[in-house]
């Protein structure tokens, strides 16, 4: 977990999402629904892809687990 923390993808992640939110207030704030719109899609994106990148590390560490474990046998 202390990795999490250290990691800029999820620095950068936490950005975006706060930026959408950001917009999101503001579009609130100036009665603006189409920005209001944005920055909550924008907002569950970021969410997304930073979800979808960490699957991806996360499989890569799982194949190269096996692999290693493949090659000790």
């Amino acid at each position: 977990m202390r990795s999490k923390w250290s990691s800029r993808k999820f620095w950068l992640a936490v950005a975006a999402f706060l930026g959408s939110i950001g917009t999101s207030i503001a579009g609130l704030a100036t009665s603006n629904k189409y920005v209001a719109t944005v920055g909550i899609i924008c907002s569950i994106f970021a969410t997304a892809i930073y979800q979808v990148c960490e699957s991806i590390v996360d499989v890569s560490h799982k194949k190269e687990a096996v692999n290693e474990t493949d090659t000790d046998k």
